[in-house]
């Protein structure tokens, strides 16, 4: 074992968003927009820290990197793999990146200088793992061993595409040999890179000993101090790209004595990277004009950062159903989509709500069968157990006021439920308006029908009529 210093840098959920944009913070218990983030900003950092601590960086991406913007999302993640390489990354897993399907995922990494690493990602019919388990790097004279673990809800709660021909297990039960194999090879420390979430997260450096540093994704959280967990150094850091995670390690035969986190608003005070600008104007070019275009106006932040109710999702909520003639309106409890500023929208804007622009589809669903989908996505959302925990923010409805009880057992949660003023009917059938089988999964509901218009087109179609405004909510928590 050897001693030395190394410092770690990691970007999670940075969702396709190459430019800066607008992000909410909160500031003595009010909020305030700014801007933040872009890859020119986030290289020029990259930089500054390698110089000043040269060859003694580790530089990491926790995923949900290939999905969330048009143009990623129009090229299928292509755009962004010359911005990608100029990071000069260690490794990365995922989660939304499997978006394409699985088999393209993997094409896109082979392009890439840096692996992604999942030691809970197979083949389904050889079971052999998809991508490489692990990574061993030098850094600051440190032998450092980089374990990956994919996001294990890809074959559990996302579309069919995401997962074809793969499984995802939790990778508990694989991490302690790969920790034990990597400490045989002489690494001097381990790191475990993960797209669980961090309650997952914490949970699993509970479970498991040995992870001397574990970088954490998925869940959006800004980790200002790190989580100390069963001897594991627990960070992350924002989404967007909006900030960097820091973590500066003194290593002594072995056993980290020493560190200091921060994390770093990748703000104008950054310097920029004048390559990586010119990457990210090229790459974009093609698409200003298009999304630049002016859509409408709100009279609102729109933003997704609350847990059960937003005034993006309002909007969209509101634009789908327009759109179908419908009072109910189901959406998924999307977390990441920067925030959009009073004032003029444009149609950069509308794909920044929902990149995937499905199309609006109608349901019939049961008053029992609202119910039991609603119950089973509060207990994905609030279960106990933290790796029973496999969605996002509570899924976004419209037109049905809840009552809840979330710290109540599964199923039991839904204190009273309105539509219309009137107590949801179980036996009636209400016609809704949803997008995307995570709006309302495929086992609920009959009639089921994709109408011509999308959700891009809905929302176009309602922000040029209506300017959005508060309004009231229709979730209460008692």
């Amino acid at each position: 074992m050897t001693s030395g210093k190394v410092t770690i840098l990691q970007i999670n959920d940075v969702h396709g968003y190459l430019e800066p944009h607008p992000e909410v913070l909160l500031e003595g218990g009010h909020s305030r927009l700014v801007t933040l983030g872009g890859y020119a900003r986030i290289s020029g950092l990259f930089r500054q820290v390698r110089q000043d601590c040269p060859g003694a960086v580790v530089a990491l991406d926790n995923g949900d990197t290939f999905h969330g913007t048009y143009p990623v999302v129009k090229t299928r993640g292509e755009i962004l793999l010359p911005i990608l390489n100029r990071l000069e990354l260690d490794g990365m897993t995922g989660h939304w990146d499997f978006a394409y399907g699985p088999a393209h995922f993997k094409q896109l990494v082979i392009k890439l200088n840096h692996p992604m690493l999942a030691i809970n990602c197979y083949e389904k019919a050889t079971g052999n793992l998809f991508f490489p388990p692990t990574r061993i790097i030098e850094r600051g004279g440190l032998r450092i061993g980089i374990i990956g673990i994919a996001a294990t809800i890809v074959d559990k709660t996302m579309p069919p595409r995401f997962h074809d021909g793969i499984y995802l297990t939790l990778g508990r039960d694989e991490l302690p040999s790969h920790i034990q194999r990597l400490r045989l090879e002489g690494v001097d420390i381990i790191i475990v890179l993960s797209h669980l979430g961090f309650p997952q997260d914490v949970q699993l450096a509970k479970d498991v000993v040995g992870i001397d540093v574990l970088l954490s994704g998925h869940t959006h959280n800004r980790m200002h101090e790190p989580a100390i967990v069963n001897g594991a150094i627990i960070i992350q850091s924002g989404c967007h790209g909006s900030f960097v995670g820091r973590l500066d390690l003194e290593i002594r035969n072995g056993r980290i004595v020493a560190h200091n986190h921060s994390l770093i608003s990748v703000d104008e005070a950054i310097p920029l990277d004048g390559e990586m600008e010119l990457l990210v104007d090229e790459a974009l070019a093609p698409y200003r004009a298009y999304l630049g275009r002016a859509a409408g106006k709100s009279d609102i932040c729109l933003a997704r950062d609350r847990m059960f109710q937003t005034t993006m999702d309002d909007l969209l909520l509101d634009a789908i159903a327009t759109a179908a003639g419908t009072v109910l309106a189901f959406s998924n409890g999307w977390r990441y989509g920067a925030p959009i500023a009073p004032g003029p929208v444009t149609v950069n804007d509308l794909w920044n709500i929902i990149p995937t622009n499905p199309p609006v589809s109608t349901v019939e669903l049961s008053g029992s069968e609202i119910l039991a989908m609603l119950e089973e996505n509060l207990d994905r959302t609030f279960a106990a157990a933290p790796y029973e925990q496999m969605g996002g923010f509570m899924k976004r409805c419209r037109g049905i006021d809840l009552y809840l009880k979330i710290e109540n057992p599964a199923g039991q949660r839904i204190q009273k439920a309105f539509i219309g003023g009137h107590p949801v009917d179980l036996g009636a059938r209400y016609r809704a308006a949803f997008v995307t089988e995570q709006g309302v999964p495929e086992k609920f509901g009959e009639d089921r029908k994709n109408l011509s218009i999308s959700a891009i087109e809905a929302l176009e179609s309602f922000v040029r009529q209506e300017r959005p405004s508060e309004r009231c909510g229709v979730i209460s928590v008692v």
